[in-house]
C-alpha cells in the first residue's frame, strides 16, 4: 500500500520509473492494522461514517505514536513538517480521507463475515 501511494508521486513527477518507497519500519507499524480487528467486530453494523472515523482516528493514533518513538531514536521514515495542517511532523491531518478508506479496506481483510 505504503509503495503505491508514494509511487503515485512519480505519476504526477511525470516520471514513468513509477518509483514508490518505503522503510522497514514500516512493517511492524502497518501490521499493528491488526490491532483493528476486535475494533471492527465491535462496530460491526455501525454506519460507515462512523466506522470509517474510528478507523481513522485509531490511525493517526498509531501514526502519532509510532512516529514519537522513532523520532527519539532519528528512525522516523516520514517527516510532514513542512506540510499543511501537520502535528509535529508526524501527522498530516489532510490525509484523512486516505486513511479513512485504508481503515475500511483493513476491517474487510480483518472482519470477514
Amino acid at each position: 500500500m505504503e509503495i503505491l501511494f508514494t509511487g503515485c508521486r512519480s505519476v504526477k513527477e511525470r516520471n514513468p520509473k513509477l518509483v514508490g518507497s518505503t522503510s522497514i519500519w514500516m512493517f511492524p507499524i502497518y501490521g499493528l492494522a491488526s490491532l483493528l480487528g476486535p475494533l471492527c467486530r465491535k462496530l460491526r453494523g455501525k454506519n460507515l461514517v462512523l466506522r470509517g472515523g474510528v478507523y481513522t482516528c485509531c490511525i493517526f493514533a498509531g501514526e502519532y505514536l509510532t512516529g514519537s518513538f522513532l523520532k527519539k531514536y532519528e528512525a522516523c521514515p516520514w517527516d510532514y513538517s513542512g506540510a499543511p495542517l501537520n502535528v509535529n511532523g508526524l501527522v498530516r491531518l489532510d490525509y484523512a480521507p486516505f486513511w479513512f478508506g485504508a481503515g475500511l479496506v483493513f476491517e474487510k481483510i480483518l472482519c470477514r463475515r
